[in-house]
């Protein structure tokens, strides 16, 4: 669970907040501007830690995956279900990717600040549903009719609602249905259930074969017991799209999705409308999602926050159990802000949420390398998200490497002959003092090799990685200055024929002002 770190002072909060638009820039390639956070956090904030397995307020494990969060009075509920895989991973992370996808429970917390979850209960068992093939994608609305608490989620290859009186309460089977009028396939594939203002919910999806076709589907308002015939508001012609989710900012809804990759990591793409079920854009990716492929995640769920000095949508992507080897942490949730309608993602891997007020800011301790332990790129890559390669021969020595210190993959430099590469991210940063840290395998031999640092308004600084070192070890440049609101770093190789070196797990944090 995220926990709290030691409180910033005002001064220290203000410097940061004041100078985080440089650290917007993010990393090479990715130069677009963004929004400043916002700058009323109050200084007691908790903080939320992604990169994590997330504990609950009682120090246990949260499981909760494809899921969705419920807004009742001062109360967020998030729903999702706890797969067998999940708690074998947790307990053996070392053991890498998984399959096992069998259905546990629909699980449910409960919070008022989204950082300190309270275990409410299993609300559904497998002994509930009388056994599955698959039980996902839940969402849970409350009905004005009937005054009871609707859960929809994929069961099997139909659809399955319960009811419960109370938010947190057990969920009673409710019914089934096998098709959904006027869907391809007749049925949906990748769900999520969205409540507008005026209180009336939907189901967000794409068809179950194929999935280019996106669907808004009214549940039935009298009970939310079934779902009514669908509206196709957009087909894609680049493929299907699943972790289907939808939003509401400022008048006008959002339907974004991930690309069809099972489970693994995506850009976010999206459409818009000032309409539920009409007048859509033509798709974009979420601006700043593409440097590490929307924090090394799946579109999982989104909601707003809205508080007495601002709002934000909070995105919530999904890390599913390691199925498909996308590193440490289930769930990682970080802020999404807009410029005029365009919605921007923030990757950040740790930062302050104050939800009564609707303000967040960046983290003391965020790691402001993207990508940084190379998960987004799923399989082997010559060019990586969020990095800038460089070389003196045709063929690029760098690539990724199946086999890193945690996740699948990590950074390689190695080629056939003697060459020189280099692979780095140019990032803005606040000025101030940082420390830069990596997890280094090299078969030493080379003239030289480096973990570095440079262009920050000194000289280079530099950590030898030469040396031949069969286990991974962490090797860190501290006490790094920056005057000029950016740094470069990376690793860099001047290699003898048949040389290596494997790295992971870059970490630049800001130790001082």
């Amino acid at each position: 669970m995220p926990r709290r770190i030691p409180r910033w002072t005002i001064v220290a909060l203000l410097f940061q907040v004041v100078a985080a638009l440089a650290f917007f820039g993010n990393s090479a390639g990715s130069s677009a501007a963004t929004p400043l956070p916002q700058r009323n956090v109050s200084a007691a904030a908790p903080v939320l830690q992604n990169d994590v397995f997330w504990k609950d307020t009682s120090g246990n494990p949260i499981y909760s995956q494809g899921g969705g969060v419920l807004k009742v009075g001062d109360t967020y509920y998030w729903y999702g279900v706890k797969y067998d895989g999940a708690v074998s991973y947790y307990n053996n992370p070392a053991g890498g990717k998984n399959s096992n996808t069998s259905f546990n429970a629909i699980t449910s917390y409960s919070s008022t600040d989204l950082v300190h979850w309270k275990f409410e209960g299993n609300v559904m068992t497998s002994s509930d549903v009388g056994g599955s093939s698959w039980l996902g994608r839940v969402g849970v609305a409350h009905n004005p009719t009937t005054g009871k608490y609707v859960l929809v989620a994929q069961l099997n290859s139909g659809l399955m609602f319960a009811t419960s009186s109370t938010p947190a309460g057990r969920f009673s089977l409710a019914g089934t249905q096998s098709s959904i009028g006027n869907v391809v396939n007749n049925m949906s594939g990748d769900q999520s259930v969205f409540t507008d203002d005026d209180g009336r919910a939907y189901l967000i999806f794409s068809n179950r074969s194929g999935r280019s076709n996106l669907y808004v589907a009214p549940l039935r308002f009298s009970d939310y017991l079934h779902v009514d015939t669908a509206t196709r508001i957009y087909s894609s012609s680049s493929g299907g799209r699943e972790g289907n989710i939808m939003f509401k900012h400022a008048g006008t809804y959002y339907f974004c999705s991930s690309d069809l990759h099972g489970w693994n990591a995506s850009h976010t793409y999206c459409i818009k409308s000032t309409k539920i079920n009409s007048g859509y854009s033509s798709e974009s990716v979420m601006q700043s999602t593409d440097a590490d492929f929307s924090h090394v995640t799946q579109t999982g769920l989104a909601f707003e926050v809205t508080g007495s000095s601002g709002s934000f949508v909070m995105f919530g992507g999904d890390r599913w159990s390691d199925f498909a080897g996308n590193g440490i942490g289930y769930n990682q949730w970080v802020p999404v802000t807009f410029n005029g309608t365009t919605p921007v993602f923030h990757s950040l891997n740790q930062w302050s949420v104050d939800a009564a007020a609707g303000t967040w800011a960046v983290g003391s301790g965020n790691n402001h390398v993207l990508n940084p332990s190379v998960e987004a790129d799923r399989v082997a890559q010559k060019t990586l998200a969020g990095w800038t390669n460089s070389s003196n021969v045709s063929s690029d020595p760098n690539s990724n490497h199946l086999g890193g210190h945690t996740g699948r993959w990590a950074i390689s430099q190695s080629y056939t002959s003697a060459y020189k590469a280099s692979m780095y991210q140019n990032i803005a940063v606040p000025n101030g003092t940082y420390s830069l840290s990596a997890w280094v395998k090299s078969s030493g031999g080379q003239k030289s090799a480096d973990i570095f640092a440079k262009n920050f308004g000194a000289g280079e600084m530099d950590r030898a990685i030469n040396e031949s070192t069969a286990n991974w070890t962490k090797v860190v440049i501290s006490g790094i200055n920056v005057t000029t609101g950016s740094i470069q770093v990376g690793v860099a190789s001047d290699a003898n024929p048949q040389n290596w070196v494997n790295v992971d797990d870059f970490e630049l944090v800001q130790t001082g002002q």
